[in-house]
């Protein structure tokens, strides 16, 4: 009987209780002196908590959990660098529940393991939910504002493109390359219809890991991007190819041997600004210089997470430093990676030198769970399907949350903003400088479904790169304007 009515308390206190459940049940279990009653409060928090979802979130903390009998439990993932020893649960006394409390953005998505004396790398044995990684899969913690990627899931009920395989030998590497083409619903040898491509740096896996094929039969589907190949490439060694000493063969491979080939072979539209080259990391950094030594063969770059400190910030500096080029390039990258302090200057050259640029920063880490959630913001960005483009028209359907370039960009002194809302919510539109701080609020309220334009003056502000941030019901989206007074 006795536990029975610890259960019926605990339950209790959670309905009485809005403040944090998880350290009020705490405070319970280590009010009890019993061992007996303390193990039968932890069972019954533990059942509890697997009704709700483990890590236990409560707003924006997650409570990492464990059961069992072990010396020590830390915790390590894209919070801390994936260090080991960095994180350790605490136990609580007399039983086998381990536990630590942190605090995340409420949209918020990390990769995780837990580590068991210190040796002992495991999934959470109490969260389900895992994100594929290049070392095989992680347990992944999504706090409750985080959105799902619905683009990544395979859907029976859509057309699928076909799959084409090649090797093709490169004489400038020296090495055979495992290609794999992508041709999209529809595409007729026979047609007079050619089609923008996009190349991806490993390539294996963003077909794997990023599903990327996924991707772009919905988004065709959909109607979010025009109809496009895709070229996956597969590196023989990443390091030396995308960093080390590879490097420049390698471009000489992608834009005298490759490209060649997928327009002979395929009906693309043969043109710089209907030609992606794109990567993660390592495949950013080549990417990166592909595109600025070959522009007049790739005029459109998307990088995810681009690693440049190679060969002392090799890219980096190339294109900071050298001419401006014409090169439009998507920027995705993570505030828990080590990189993004320099995705962020990257960023805000291109701005100021006019560089046409959409970029994402996410709460996220140097992770597929980043990179695979946001391939369609790259290729929406690149081919976006201008049938069913929706801009302030009342005619159309407006079905998604959408924030628009403000125009005019540069501007002196003010410049129009303009978003769309499907449905009724509170929304927040606010004004922010390069570090970050509140300058403006031009927008605070509860909106009805449709589009709205908002004037913002600068009066009383510096020349420089100043954010807007639209948000609202777990939507947040970004971009950067350029007052020149």
């Amino acid at each position: 009987m006795l536990k029975k009515y610890v259960i019926i308390a605990i339950i209790i206190s959670f309905d009485i209780f809005s403040q944090s459940q998880f350290q009020q049940f705490l405070s319970h279990v280590n009010s009890l002196t019993d061992p007996t009653q303390k193990n039968a409060a932890v069972d019954s928090f533990m059942s509890y908590a697997r009704t709700i979802g483990i890590p236990f979130i409560e707003d924006s903390t997650a409570n990492f959990l464990y059961i069992g009998n072990t010396s020590s439990v830390t915790a390590a993932g894209d919070f801390n660098g994936w260090n080991a020893s960095s994180w350790s649960l605490s136990r609580v006394y007399q039983t086998n529940l381990w536990y630590r409390s942190v605090v995340f953005e409420k949209d918020a998505r990390l990769d995780y393991k837990f580590v068991l004396n210190n040796s002992n790398w495991i999934l959470d044995p109490e969260n389900p939910n895992t994100c594929a990684g290049g070392f095989g899969p992680n347990s992944e913690l999504s706090m409750p504002l985080y959105i799902q990627p619905w683009e990544i899931n395979y859907q029976s009920s859509v057309q699928h493109g076909s799959l084409k395989y090649k090797t093709l030998f490169s004489s400038n590497v020296g090495s055979n390359y495992q290609i794999t083409i992508y041709l999209p619903p529809g595409y007729d040898t026979l047609s007079q219809t050619k089609y923008p491509v996009a190349y991806f740096q490993d390539g294996s896996e963003y077909i794997s890991l990023g599903r990327a094929v996924n991707v772009l039969d919905n988004l065709i589907d959909s109607s979010k991007i025009e109809p496009i190949i895709a070229v996956f490439v597969t590196p023989n060694n990443r390091n030396d190819e995308y960093a080390g000493n590879k490097r420049n063969q390698y471009q000489l491979f992608f834009v005298n041997e490759l490209v060649p080939y997928i327009d002979n072979t395929y009906k693309t539209i043969p043109a710089p600004d209907k030609r992606l080259v794109m990567g993660d990391s390592f495949g950013g950094n080549i990417s990166a210089l592909i595109s600025y030594n070959y522009p007049e063969v790739f005029g459109l770059c998307g990088l995810h997470s681009g690693a440049f400190w190679p060969n002392n910030y090799e890219a980096y500096n190339l294109i900071i430093n050298g001419p401006i080029k014409n090169i439009k390039w998507s920027l995705i990258w993570g505030t828990y990676e080590s990189l993004f302090s320099n995705m962020r200057s990257f960023r805000d050259f291109l701005i100021v030198n006019q560089y046409e640029t959409d970029w994402l920063e996410r709460p996220e880490g140097h992770s597929w769970g980043l990179w695979r959630a946001s391939i369609d913001r790259i290729l929406e960005y690149f081919f976006p399907n201008s049938s069913s483009d929706i801009i302030h028209s009342n005619e159309l359907e407006i079905n998604t949350f959408k924030l628009f370039q403000n125009y005019p960009n540069p501007f002196n002194p003010g410049t129009v903003i303009s978003y769309q809302l499907p449905t009724s919510c509170f929304v927040t539109l606010k004004i922010f400088d390069v570090l970050g701080k509140e300058v403006a609020v031009l927008v605070n309220k509860e909106q009805p479904a449709g589009s709205f334009t908002i004037d913002f003056n600068s009066a009383g502000l510096s020349s420089g790169i100043y954010y807007y941030q639209l948000k609202s019901e777990g939507f947040t989206d970004t971009k950067p304007m350029l007052l020149l007074k």
